[in-house]
């Protein structure tokens, strides 16, 4: 866990996996942490650099500091810290309350997501009467008194069943909030709402709900599907209002599929340029690219063009392989053949997060099927390139 300070306030974030992997912000449900993702990021990891913190007084963020907290609070902390990140566009999911964060970035910021998974949430969730007295309750009667009667309310019976724990551990860690930031996030949801707010932004939008969800159930789910034109919305049966605790397995199978890169039909038209920039900046980062753009003239510009879309859309953003996979693939053929792109590559694996024994499996195989000059040379340049000790 790491910390950041953002409008004067200490929030506590982690930032995991390589960097040269799309970007995935999570944000958790309101009275809960940042660990409701803990057995998601997982099944992500291998394809998306993950980015997860906690809301206000909650887990190990620090406390309000004001009278008010809006949903723009919240959604610029999530863009400060896609920003310290280093990525201009990324993935967003959120559940309860973190989809209301999801709503405040399609609404005000769509151009900088790649998609949003709003998740048991709602363009108004609940009323003004009821957020109000709860968080009249909390001041007066604190977190840790009322979380035996929250937390319930929280999962399906069932997930009780499968563990007992459950209640007693999500209980403590609500008693762990801070009363005040937890009463002003009520009353933000009691005032701020989405509705007629969301029609026409242009993001990738797709809604999960649970069967058994009581504080926002399919009818929340499908009001909110209406103001953004319809949005696709999927209902898991059996489950409450916080899928990645009580089906995480399910959850990021199906956010996967979300941010699976939309290539298209790519057999009768091909990538769009676009798609394919944006993954060879991620890999190759954007200075080689500005660089590789740049030098380009009237005779290579087309060359550019076509390697851009084939090589870095149809290949490299793809799913189908990781981009750690694709960067063995691509270092041993090269190494094999003796290319000059060799250097690059060889910079990109370490850019990856290969290890060591990686790479030298990698040009082992070389020396066995390519050839033993192939891999000595390899070898070497990769030495004068840092690798090893």
């Amino acid at each position: 866990m790491a910390f950041h300070t953002i409008n004067g306030r200490s929030v506590a974030y982690r930032l995991l996996g390589s960097k040269v992997n799309p970007l995935v912000v999570l944000a958790h449900p309101l009275g809960m942490s940042q660990a409701v993702w803990d057995d998601v990021i997982p099944a992500l990891l291998p394809r998306y650099r993950v980015l997860t913190w906690d809301l206000p007084g909650h887990g190990a963020s620090q406390a309000v500091s004001g009278t008010q907290i809006t949903p723009a609070d919240l959604a610029a902390e999530a863009l400060a810290l896609a920003e310290l990140a280093g990525a201009a566009r990324f993935h967003f999911a959120g559940t309860s309350i973190g989809g209301v964060v999801g709503q405040q970035l399609i609404a005000e910021h769509s151009e900088r997501l790649l998609s949003a998974t709003l998740t048991n949430t709602g363009a108004v969730i609940g009323n003004a009467e009821l957020w109000n007295t709860r968080a009249g309750r909390v001041r007066q009667e604190g977190l840790a008194e009322m979380s035996e009667e929250i937390v319930p309310r929280w999962f399906a019976p069932t997930a009780f069943e499968a563990s007992p724990a459950l209640k007693a551990g999500w209980c403590t860690q609500m008693g762990r909030g801070d009363d005040e930031s937890y009463a002003q996030l009520c009353e933000m949801l009691g005032r701020d709402t989405f509705t007629g707010k969301l029609a026409a932004k242009q993001a990738k939008v797709q809604l999960f709900g649970g069967s058994e969800d009581l504080a926002t159930p399919p009818a929340t789910l499908e009001a909110l599907a209406a103001e953004l034109d319809g949005a696709p919305l999927e209902v898991f049966n059996g489950v409450g209002h916080v899928p990645s605790v009580e089906a995480p397995a399910l959850f990021a199978q199906k956010l996967l599929a979300v941010m699976a890169a939309d290539l298209g039909d790519v057999a009768n038209h091909g990538v769009a340029y676009a798609a394919g920039l944006e993954t060879r900046k991620q890999v190759l980062g954007e200075e080689h690219v500005e660089r590789s753009t740049a030098n380009a003239n009237s005779l290579d510009a087309p060359f550019q063009q076509m390697i851009t879309r084939l090589a870095w859309g149809e290949l490299w953003s793809n799913d189908d392989l990781t981009r750690r996979e694709r960067s063995m693939i691509t270092t041993g053929i090269l190494a094999a053949l003796g290319r000059e792109e060799l250097t690059l590559h060889l910079k990109t694996a370490k850019r990856i997060g290969l290890t060591e024994a990686e790479l030298r499996q990698v040009l082992m195989h070389v020396a066995i099927y390519g050839g033993v000059p192939a891999a000595n040379h390899a070898f070497a340049l990769a030495k004068e390139l840092g690798w090893g000790e």
